[in-house]
């Protein structure tokens, strides 16, 4: 009961202290494997998509918050693994995989931690994620957080908030072992599909230059 109880207690909060908008809802598919992939603005971040987006979201968050068996068991019952980002965290990505192939919904924030505004580079491990889990992604742009610093403050969330929900791709599927260079270029669409569905000063080094925009 913890995941509904806390989506119906932040709807309340987003409408008596923000102006909180959710375009897209439309374009959800109701089931199947979904990695849901989002900018990553502020610690609100997982709580604002868990009531914009349709489904059960599961997410990775940093093992650092996992502090004490109470936090923890919350945070398990929310939805939350813990993901140690200092290696390559074999546990995590392996109880990821095992969701999608019970069809189910993964949020992720590919840039791996907060950009506090302007997108910066993302891992490619939401790529290779899709590529063993034959998953749907689900582009989501977040605005209006980035000003929110404390995670306390999901009680409290204020300013004009808007999340922006895009339409369902999948990647190409490709058989056997996949270099470094097709990793980032499937990471870098994955993130354009991101970009496209943000204001210009959010998108950082997703930017589209200006040759491209004026084509």
């Amino acid at each position: 009961m913890l995941y509904p109880t806390c989506n119906f207690l932040q709807k309340i909060t987003l409408k008596c202290f923000a102006k909180f908008e959710v375009s897209g809802k439309e374009n959800v598919p109701p089931v199947g494997p979904l990695i849901v992939v989002s900018n990553h603005l502020s610690n609100i971040d997982p709580s604002i998509l868990a009531v914009s987006v349709s489904r059960r979201l599961q997410f990775l968050a940093k093992s650092s918050l996992f502090t004490g068996p109470f936090l923890s068991k919350l945070l398990h019952w929310y939805g939350a693994y813990p993901l140690n980002r200092d290696k390559i965290d074999v546990t995590a990505f392996r109880w990821t995989l095992n969701q999608l192939r019970q069809d189910g919904a993964i949020l992720i924030f590919p840039e791996g931690t907060r950009s506090k505004g302007s997108m910066i580079k993302a891992k490619p491990g939401v790529a290779r994620l899709v590529q063993m889990s034959d998953a749907t992604i689900l582009p989501v742009a977040i605005t209006g957080t980035e000003h929110i610093g404390n995670v306390v403050r999901v009680v409290n969330p204020t300013g004009n908030i808007k999340v922006n929900i895009g339409s369902p791709f999948s990647l190409p599927k490709i058989d056997g072992a996949i270099d470094s260079g097709i990793l980032k270029s499937m990471t870098d669409m994955i993130m354009e599909r991101i970009s496209i569905l943000l204001p210009e000063k959010y998108r950082g080094v997703y930017e589209i230059n200006k040759k491209e925009r004026s084509i």
